[in-house]
Formats: C-alpha cells, structure tokens, sequence
C-alpha cells in the first residue's frame, strides 16, 4: 500500500515553520504523512579524518535532536509521526533528487516562500532558474507564503 508523503526539508530559515504546518495539515487531511529531510554539508578536514568524523557525528546527532522536537509539532498537527530522511549532500537539489528518487510515497514536496516579498529563498529561485528535475520522477512542488498564519492554513489545507 502507498502512503502519500509530503517531504519538506529541514531548515533553520523563518519560513520553514509554514511549510511544515502547512505539509502537517495537508497530511492529515488527506490520509498522508510528512517526511522531514535534513541535509547536513560535508566537514571539510581532509587532513584529519578523525576531526572530521567528529564533526559528523556531531551534526547527525544536532540533526537527529533537531527532527525528534520537530516530530512532536508534526503529530500534533497531522496525527502522525513524520519520517526522518538525514542526508550528507553538498546541496540540498541533489538530496531531494536522491529521495524522491529512492521513495516512490514522496507525492508532494513543500516549501514556503521568504515572508515579506524579498527573495523568495534560494531553493525556489534555483527551481525557478532551472526547473523541478529531481531525476526520472516528476514531482509536484506545493510553494507556500512563509508568513501564514495558522488561520490561514487550516483554511488552505
């Protein structure tokens, strides 16, 4: 059986929270659940691999803390635990393009716009700049304002 995912990446930006409220709700109210995809950049330390498995470590479990509290808005909102996706990647593109290319569930990605009209946020840009090809799957991408109020969202969702 297929479980419809909503994937939203896991981020430290102020839009982040509407995507994930957003996704939540839209998970909930179509029997679906969320998946939470942090990506975390690889350390830099060539010389010292020991340093840099440390600092691997490190990240991973700063990521794993970070997506367990995260976990307890999205059951909250949905219903449902979210699925934790922890990638090493130089950029976020590519490790979209790995899960959804590896989770056939993964329907919808969601992202929310930068509130207040500047930049809408440099993953919707480089949407926008070169299109939505994560590999041999089309996948839908749901761009929300960042600035919605719970209000709203429930309306939306």
């Amino acid at each position: 059986m297929s479980r419809r995912k909503f994937l939203v990446i896991a981020d430290d930006t102020p839009e982040f929270d509407a995507a994930l409220r957003f996704a939540s709700r839209r998970a909930r109210s179509t029997g679906g659940h969320v998946a939470l995809l942090k990506v975390i950049e690889p350390a830099v330390f060539e010389h010292w691999s020991g340093v840099r498995e440390e600092m691997e470590r490190q990240e991973r479990a700063e990521a794993e803390a970070m997506l367990q509290k995260l976990a307890e808005q999205v059951v909250d909102i949905s219903g449902s635990p979210p699925e934790f996706l922890i990638r090493h990647n130089d950029s976020v593109r590519a490790a979209i393009r790995g899960v959804v290319e590896e989770d056939p569930d993964i329907k919808i990605l969601v992202l929310a716009a930068s509130p207040g009209g500047r930049n809408p946020g440099a993953l919707i840009s480089s949407i926008a700049k070169d299109g939505v090809s994560w590999g041999r799957r089309k996948l839908p991408v749901t761009v929300v304002p960042g600035d919605l109020t719970d209000e709203e969202i429930a309306d939306l969702a």
